[in-house]
C-alpha cells in the first residue's frame, strides 16, 4: 500500500531490490521530519529521490546491500533492514523535538517457486545439481570368458567362436535399476559413425545380428541380476578387409527395475525355432517392432 500518515512506510519487494518509501510524517503528529535523518540498513544509505510536495522520502536498494542481512528458512528466502531515524537538532541546537526510531523491514521470497533470469542467487544446492550427482552411473562392457566367470584375458577370436558380452551398472545406494543396451555397432576405427559399420543390436534393444541365417547371437535369459546383461555373438569380420581389429561400441542405459520393460526399453533375441523375438523379461509384444523396425528410439 501507498505510504500515508496512517501507514508511513511502504515496502515493495522486487525481483533483485526493495523500494521503501516513507511518509515524513513519520509519527502521525503532523511534524514533519527532515528527510537527511532518514537512512536505510547499518551501511546507512541514503535516500533516492525525495518529494517536497507530497513529503515523500523513498530509498531503493539491491537485495544485498545497504547491510542487509539474509535468514533461510524452509520455505523462504527473508532479507532482513531496517530504516533509521536520527533527529538532528534544528533551529535550537541544544533541544530536539522528536524520539529516534528504528523500524525493522523484511522481504520474504518463496525458495520453491521459479524466478526469472535477474532473481536472487540461492545459497543454497539446486536439486537438479544435488540429483546429478547422486546419480552418477558406472558404466561398463566387458569381454567374458565362455562361462562369465572372470573377464576374457584375451580380445583375440577365431571366426567359428563366439563373443561373449557382458554389461554392468554399478547403481551404488540407488533405487534398484535394471540395465539396457540400446545399440551396439561393429567399425573398423573408434568412431561408431565411420563406414563400413554393422549393427548387433539397434532399434532400442533389438539384437539383429540373430536374425541371420549363420547365427546364434542371442541375449543370456534369465539374467544374473538387473542391473547385468549378457549376450553372445558369433565372431565375424569384414568382407574384403583383411585388418584383424574390429571395434565395438554400444549404448547402455537403465530405467527402474520396478518399471515394466516395453518398446524402448527391452533386450530381444530372436527365436529361430519359433521364428518369434523373445524378450529376456517382459511380455512379447514388446519386440515386435524388432521385426517391423518401428520402434521407438532413445533422444
Amino acid at each position: 500500500q501507498a505510504a500515508t500518515p496512517l501507514h508511513p512506510i511502504a515496502v515493495q519487494c522486487q525481483e533483485a531490490q526493495m523500494v521503501v518509501t516513507v511518509h515524513r510524517d513519520l509519527f502521525g503528529t503532523g511534524r514533519m521530519v527532515k528527510a537527511a535523518d532518514l537512512t536505510l540498513g547499518l551501511d546507512a544509505c541514503l535516500p533516492v529521490a525525495q518529494n517536497a510536495a507530497e513529503s515523500m522520502v523513498t530509498f531503493v536498494a539491491g537485495l544485498h546491500e545497504c547491510g542487509s542481512t539474509l535468514q533461510i528458512t524452509p520455505d523462504s528466502l527473508i532479507y532482513k533492514t531496517s530504516l533509521s531515524y536520527k533527529p538532528t537538532p534544528s533551529g535550537n541546537l541544544i533541544i530536539v523535538r522528536t524520539n529516534a526510531a528504528v523500524i525493522p523491514i523484511e522481504c520474504h521470497y518463496p525458495r520453491k517457486s521459479n524466478v526469472s533470469s535477474n532473481a536472487i542467487r540461492p545459497t543454497w544446492v539446486p536439486f537438479r545439481s544435488t540429483l546429478s550427482v547422486e546419480e552418477r552411473l558406472m558404466f561398463s562392457l566387458r569381454l567374458m570368458n565362455d562361462d562369465w566367470s572372470t573377464e576374457r584375458l584375451s580380445n583375440g577370436f577365431q571366426l567359428g567362436e563366439s563373443l561373449h558380452l557382458q554389461a554392468d551398472v554399478a547403481s551404488g545406494g540407488h533405487v534398484s535399476l535394471r540395465l539396457f543396451v540400446d545399440d551396439c555397432v561393429a567399425t573398423l576405427s573408434p568412431d561408431r559413425n565411420s563406414s563400413p559399420r554393422y549393427a548387433l543390436i539397434d532399434l532400442s534393444g533389438c539384437l539383429v545380428d540373430g536374425r541371420s541365417d549363420d547365427t546364434t547371437s542371442a541375449f543370456i535369459s534369465p539374467r544374473l541380476r538387473q542391473e547385468t546383461l549378457q549376450f553372445v555373438v558369433d565372431a565375424f569380420k569384414f568382407a574384403g578387409d583383411d585388418r584383424n581389429l574390429i571395434y565395438i561400441t554400444c549404448h547402455l542405459k537403465v530405467s527402474p527395475a520396478d518399471q515394466a520393460p516395453n518398446p524402448l526399453n527391452k533386450a530381444c533375441s530372436f527365436n529361430k525355432a519359433s521364428s518369434l523375438w523373445d524378450p529376456v523379461e517382459g511380455t512379447g509384444d514388446i519386440c515386435s517392432c524388432c521385426e517391423t523396425g518401428n520402434c521407438p528410439l532413445y533422444g
